[in-house]
């Protein structure tokens, strides 16, 4: 049994110490060092200071550069994932980003770029996450964003975007997590976005939308895994439609603060996992379906600001939002 235990050990040791060996031989591919070069100097003194040696993926007794992720690939070592936050960067979205290949992770959160994001960033075939939220990025989303078919985290949140949501986020199958919220976008949610089979939440609160719900669920079987839907603080008109129900998966629903009219359909109490529904401060009139007050999960609902007739009840205690870095784990 000593024996077996020993052998084990000795193959790990030895497994362990090949792979140091591999990557202490591998060179980084070069153009993901004058990449990296280019975005070292374009992002300033605030990085420079971490960013010790000419290859970021380390070497000759250096430790890689901070926030920078590399694997072995054949003979070469790659970039795969770059997270510069939180550290007040100042500027442009740095385009040589667009360089870098083989990155799945890309996180700029909570700094201070500037300018739109650049076409060139449907290079990055492999990207899974983009992570720009929180600075002061603007312009629209270049379309170009729909060749990130890899993508499954895109938060574009706490920018100040402007123009129409592009259709082309339609396009990538494997995006789960939506986040636009706090922008200047106008027009209509494409409805396109209900096609994404996988998309678990949306949320495009807080910008200059327009148009109904009905539009936005219009396709057939649209939106079959979404859990949360955040459509507040718009201009959003119409009433709620019963078509809502189809939405089975829907835990969260946020309508507050637009123009919505109408009566709350009974169906909508027959989403089987709702638990926060938010109608206040809009126009709906009439009563509140007592399915509601029976729904086992429903744990909040907020009515205030409306017109519903007397004797309609909150569920729960109303809470003020506080968005915190918690509420964007990936």
């Amino acid at each position: 049994m000593a024996r077996r235990s020993l052998s084990a050990n000795l193959l790990h040791f030895l497994s362990v110490f090949a792979l140091f060996h591999t990557l202490a031989l591998s060179k980084t591919l070069k153009r993901d060092v004058k990449a990296l070069n280019e975005i070292k100097s374009s992002l300033g003194w605030r990085v420079v200071y971490a960013w010790v040696g000419d290859d970021p993926c380390g070497g000759d007794g250096l430790q890689p550069w901070s926030g920078v992720t590399c694997s072995t690939q054949g003979d070469y070592r790659v970039v795969t994932e770059l997270e510069v936050y939180a550290v007040s960067i100042v500027g442009p979205f740095p385009t040589a980003v667009t360089n870098l290949l083989d990155l799945t992770r890309l996180d700029f959160h909570n700094n201070k770029l500037t300018g739109p994001i650049p076409p060139q960033i449907g290079r990055l075939k492999r990207l899974k996450i983009l992570n720009l939220r929180w600075n002061k990025l603007q312009d629209s989303i270049p379309p170009e964003i729909g060749e990130l078919k890899s993508l499954t985290h895109l938060y574009l949140s706490f920018n100040n975007f402007k123009g129409e949501i592009p259709r082309e986020l339609a396009n990538l199958p494997e995006l789960r997590y939506l986040y636009l919220q706090e922008n200047r976008f106008i027009g209509r949610i494409p409805a396109e976005l209900g096609t994404l089979q996988n998309l678990r939440h949306l949320d495009v609160g807080n910008n200059h939308l327009v148009g109904t719900i009905r539009e936005l669920i219009r396709i057939e079987g649209c939106f079959p895994a979404l859990r949360n839907l955040y459509l507040n603080n718009n201009y959003l008109t119409g009433g709620v439609p019963a078509q809502l129900a189809n939405l089975t998966n829907l835990e969260i629903l946020h309508l507050s603060s637009n123009k919505m009219t109408g009566v709350i359909p009974v169906g909508l109490a027959h989403i089987p996992k709702l638990t926060y529904l938010y109608l206040d401060h809009n126009q709906f009139t009439g009563r509140i379906p007592e399915a509601f007050y029976r729904h086992p999960f429903l744990k909040e609902m907020y009515i205030e600001g409306s017109s519903f007739k007397p004797g309609v009840n909150p569920i729960g205690m109303h809470k003020v939002f506080e968005v915190s870095d918690a509420d964007f784990v990936v």
